[in-house]
C-alpha cells in the first residue's frame, strides 16, 4: 500500500489508530473513564494516539476533547479527509488531505437497484445534502434536504445510502449485485452503505500518516469493529497489531491479528493497557 511522501522510520514511538463508534465509545457516545486515562497516558508518553473513523470532521473532533488528546493527525470520512493539528484553525485542526469524486454514476447505479433508498452526499466541508429521512443526528447539523437531482455532479467525499426496508444480509446481496466500480464501499451494521473515492479507505489514509510521522510498520496498532475497518486492521496486522472488537462481524474478526472484548466489556482497555 502506497501513498504520500516516503520517510524512513525515525522513532520507536507507537502509532495507535482507533475507530470511534463501537470501539472508543458505546451507543451513548461516551468513552469509559479507564479508556480515557489509558489514551492520555500513551499520549503523554509520546505515542501518537489518534482516531480513524467514518465520522465527519465536525463529529470527530469533539471525541478528541472527550479523550483529552491532541494527535498530529486525525483520519475522518473513512479516509477521504485527513486533518492536521493547527492551534489557529477552528476546533484546532485544518484539512490537510481531501479526496473527492463525482458521485453521479454511483448514485444513479444504486438508485436503479434500490427502490426506496435514501441518499446523502457529504462535501469536503462536511456539509450534507440528502433525500428522504435519515435517523436523527446521523448527518450532523450542517445538512440540507434536496431533490435527488441536486445530489448529482457535485464533488463528494462520501455518499451514504440507507434502506430501512432491508435487513443487513439482504442489503449485502443487493450491493453485491450492483457491480459498483471506481469507488470503495462498506456496509455497516444496519442497511447503511458508505461509498468513498476509489481506493480510499482508513488504511490508505493511515499509511500516509505513518510515513509522515516516520513510525515503523512494526509499531502500528489499530482497533476497530466495523466493516469499514477491514482494510485498516488488515494493514495494521501485516507487521503490527490489528485488533477487532468482540462484537465485530466475522469478516472483520477474520482479518485481525487478535480479538478483544466487546465495547460494552471495555474491550479497548486491555489493548491500550498492554502498550
Amino acid at each position: 500500500m502506497t501513498g504520500g511522501p516516503s520517510a524512513e522510520p525515525r522513532t520507536e514511538r507507537l502509532l495507535v489508530a482507533l475507530d470511534i463508534d463501537g470501539t472508543v465509545v458505546t451507543e451513548d457516545g461516551v468513552a469509559s473513564r479507564a479508556v480515557v486515562e489509558e489514551a492520555r497516558r500513551l499520549s503523554a508518553e509520546g505515542h501518537q494516539v489518534m482516531l480513524a473513523t467514518g465520522r465527519s470532521v465536525a463529529s470527530t473532533l469533539p471525541v478528541l476533547d472527550q479523550l483529552g488528546i491532541q494527535p498530529e493527525y486525525v483520519v475522518c470520512c473513512n479516509g477521504a479527509i485527513t486533518v492536521r493539528r493547527d492551534p489557529l484553525a477552528p476546533m484546532g485542526y485544518r484539512r490537510e488531505y481531501v479526496e473527492t469524486f463525482d458521485p453521479t454514476q454511483v448514485l444513479t447505479t444504486v438508485r436503479a437497484h434500490l427502490l426506496g433508498g435514501r441518499y446523502a452526499v457529504e462535501d469536503e466541508t462536511g456539509f450534507y445534502r440528502y433525500t428522504g429521512e435519515f435517523p436523527s443526528g446521523a448527518l450532523g447539523l450542517a445538512s440540507e434536504h434536496v431533490q435527488f437531482e441536486d445530489l448529482l455532479h457535485t464533488r463528494a467525499t462520501r455518499v451514504v445510502v440507507i434502506s430501512p426496508d432491508h435487513g443487513v444480509e439482504e442489503f449485502l446481496g443487493v450491493v453485491e449485485r450492483m457491480g459498483l466500480h471506481r469507488v470503495s464501499y462498506t456496509v455497516g451494521w444496519t442497511a447503511w452503505l458508505d461509498i468513498a473515492p476509489d481506493g480510499v479507505n482508513k488504511a490508505t489514509a493511515m499509511e500516509k500518516v505513518r510515513q509522515l510521522l516516520g513510525v515503523s510498520r512494526r509499531n502500528v496498532v489499530a482497533v476497530g469493529d466495523g466493516r469499514n475497518d477491514i482494510e485498516l486492521l488488515t494493514w495494521a496486522a501485516e507487521m503490527g497489531r490489528g485488533v477487532a472488537m468482540g462484537q465485530a462481524p466475522d469478516e472483520v474478526r477474520e482479518v485481525a491479528s487478535e480479538v478483544t472484548g466487546t465495547v460494552h466489556e471495555d474491550g479497548l482497555l486491555p489493548v491500550l493497557a498492554s502498550l
